[in-house]
């Protein structure tokens, strides 16, 4: 005879489903930095539905390579261990999930995995309540400062630069992303130059060098660059130097920005333990999802550092907007050829979404014309 439901089992939601997919996506316009040139976004998907009928989506991405990896990845080691487990045990699930994977974590194709279910969770969660996630996950305030990187890519001529940063300030939005890295130091001195004069001292400049530099160029670069005022130097070496950007912290008044290509919270710590980083810049798909991204943007609170997602605009409003010491988001359309609706932007600052859940307003009719068999 089957045991009497108790109180708890009343509170369980079992997932009975979950599907994944792979969708291509090209960017909108080129897109170049001092590494790579961002030809394609592979993104992974993963709805997860409950016993209710509630259907969570959850995704990841790639620039161009790795993302049926980690489809594969989904489809044989985490999918089937996600069965009859309550969705409302979101910690749970991503412990179990990671340590079952552990054979190849802390790496990017499992980050990646982990942080589609993990989103989609959080996606069921804020469904079943009625609640945004702005306000379940913390609910600092409904709106975060905009900054632009689509009009500051490394291929763009100066002239391109200046009027892409003018056309963001006249649109009230505080500051603008300047790619860096070009062979001749002098020639990204000329560029970032000519933008601060155009927008004034009034007005954020961000530069982003994508891991391209050794500690000695940096350097060098930083001290030729801090007459201008930059908010910050982001990724200046590989992710792996944590001993260079110790010393490069150290040797200029530029704020050092990491954080997107750094896959797990512990490493998070050790930045801010040495004091390798002013500003952190996690990345809720390449970190594993929501709940580590929360544990990063805490963990950066107790040390007095800020944070300032990476990438994925549609979802970071919503975590910039639940936490208390995030100072921007990045403005990169995306998911305009997937969703029915855009972030809102007004004075220059993004508006965290209402809807329930993560807030995405997902187009299922073109994302099942671009989904990959």
């Amino acid at each position: 005879m089957r045991p009497a439901t108790t109180s708890e089992d009343s509170l369980q939601t079992p997932i009975r489903r979950v599907d994944t997919y792979l969708v291509d996506l090209i960017p909108e316009r080129p897109r170049t930095d001092a590494i790579q040139s961002f030809t394609k976004q592979e993104t992974i998907f993963v709805d997860v539905e409950t016993s209710d009928g509630v259907v969570g989506t959850g995704y990841a991405y790639t620039i161009g390579t790795g993302g049926r990896a980690v489809l594969e990845m989904l489809r044989h080691d985490l999918v089937p261990l996600l069965a009859g487990e309550d969705a409302n045990q979101i910690e749970a699930i991503w412990q179990k999930l990671f340590w079952a994977t552990h054979g190849t974590a802390v790496g990017a194709i499992t980050s990646l995995a982990l942080a589609a279910v993990d989103i989609a969770l959080w996606d069921v969660r804020g469904k079943t309540l009625g609640q945004p996630l702005w306000r379940l996950a913390g609910g600092a305030r409904p709106t975060v400062p905009l900054y632009d990187t689509e009009g500051g890519w490394l291929h763009l001529s100066t002239n391109e630069l200046v009027d892409g940063a003018l056309a963001s300030k006249r649109q009230g939005w505080p500051g603008v992303k300047l790619k860096i890295g070009k062979p001749r130091p002098q020639e990204d001195l000329d560029r970032l130059s000519a933008v601060r004069e155009a927008v004034g001292p009034a007005f954020d400049i961000m530069v982003d060098a994508n891991q391209s530099m050794t500690y000695a160029e940096a350097r060098r670069r930083a001290h030729l660059f801090e007459h201008l005022d930059l908010y910050w130097l982001e990724e200046p070496l590989p992710a792996e130097d944590l001993g260079g950007h110790v010393q490069l912290a150290a040797a200029t008044s530029i704020p050092i920005a990491v954080g997107e290509s750094i896959y797990s919270l512990s490493h998070f710590r050790e930045y801010l333990a040495a004091g390798a980083a002013g500003i952190l810049q996690p990345d809720a798909a390449r970190l594993g999802g929501i709940s580590p991204w929360l544990k990063v943007a805490h963990l950066a609170e107790a040390f007095n550092v800020k944070v300032a997602p990476h990438f994925l605009m549609e979802l970071h409003v919503s975590l910039a907007a639940a936490v208390p010491n995030a100072i921007y988001l990045e403005h990169i359309p995306q998911l305009r050829q997937i969703t029915r609706s855009e972030i809102e932007i007004v004075g220059g600052r993004a508006v965290a979404p209402e809807s329930p859940g993560v807030g995405i307003d997902w187009d299922r009719e073109a994302i099942a014309k671009l989904r990959l068999s």
